[in-house]
């Protein structure tokens, strides 16, 4: 008779075959595949509560499931990306005969209305690259991060991976790996040249002491930031400064997109330049420079 834990053990084996399995295919960012183990864990672990193993589990213990967490207070859009996940991975079980149907065949998705991110304005956005004590190697490697990110629109996991060998500073172009190993060529407009010129010549020399790196913004260790420093890095500043806004880790990606936006620049280019495969997901910043007009609109004109 198999215990819990057999089931668990067994259970891991085939999670781990599926995530070797799309990465192998796609070769899936780190992040991406980390959301799809940790899903499934998820499901897993209810299972278990259940007596059910993760691949015998039907249409209806799913439906049971996906209600189980909303009403556990699981938002719609989260419900949506567990139920994307959960069908990749019964698809793979399907076409691998390990199940001889598929349990998420007609689950639909739950409907997610369009959530707009929080925009930093320009003038907040000035505020904030400022704010970095530039006396300092540390504060000057913050400034020139921060004036890369806005100049370029790359997603932080591009910015703290960035290598010395990404960087060509005579033609003025930073080469980025994006999601899916897709890599592409982003210009960083003069300013920011200008602080990654005088970054290199100085600061990240005092910061490494005798150490060497590869990557343009190392930290004292030679490491590369994580994601989760850079953001606390953000947050600081944007204290220092008196920005109220609730900073996600896209804020100034987000401000980059839709300024450019507001100031003329084509929607396609836009697509290119933040590594979009598609142009629908470029297309939430019109609505955004849109809502921003109808704001500025109803605050400005005498019969607004």
């Amino acid at each position: 008779m198999k215990t819990s834990e057999d089931n668990n053990s067994s259970a891991n084996l085939i999670i781990d075959r599926f995530i070797d399995s799309i990465w192998l295919e796609q070769g899936l960012s780190k992040a991406t595949l980390s959301a799809y183990r940790s899903d499934l864990k998820i499901l897993n672990q209810w299972a278990e509560k259940k007596r059910l193993t993760i691949d015998n589990i039907s249409r209806a213990d799913l439906l049971d499931f996906i209600t189980h967490k909303a009403n556990s207070g699981c938002s719609s859009r989260t419900s949506a990306r567990m139920l994307s996940s959960y069908r990749r991975f019964y698809g793979y079980l399907f076409q691998q005969e390990v199940i001889s149907s598929n349990p998420t065949e007609k689950i639909s998705m739950p409907k997610i209305g369009k959530t707009l991110p929080k925009l930093l304005s320009e003038e907040q956005v000035i505020r904030l690259i400022k704010a970095p004590n530039t006396k300092k190697p540390l504060g000057f490697r913050d400034r020139t991060m921060l004036e890369i990110l806005y100049a370029t629109g790359l997603r932080v996991s591009e910015l703290i991976t960035l290598k010395q060998g990404d960087l060509n500073l005579n033609q003025g172009y930073l080469r980025v790996m994006g999601k899916g190993s897709k890599e592409r060529l982003v210009p960083m407009g003069s300013i920011a040249k200008r602080w990654l010129k005088r970054y290199l010549n100085g600061p990240i020399i005092e910061i490494l002491g005798e150490r060497q790196s590869d990557y343009l913004f190392p930290t004292r260790t030679s490491e590369s930031i994580s994601r989760q420093a850079f953001w606390q890095i953000i947050k600081k500043y944007s204290n220092k400064v008196s920005i109220d806004s609730d900073l996600s880790p896209h804020s100034l990606r987000h401000a980059f997109a839709t300024h450019l936006i507001n100031h003329g620049a084509d929607l396609r280019v836009v697509q290119m330049l933040l590594g979009h495969s598609n142009l629908s997901t470029t297309q939430i910043y019109t609505h955004i420079a849109q809502h921003r007009l109808k704001d500025l609109h109803q605050k400005h004109h005498p019969r607004g």
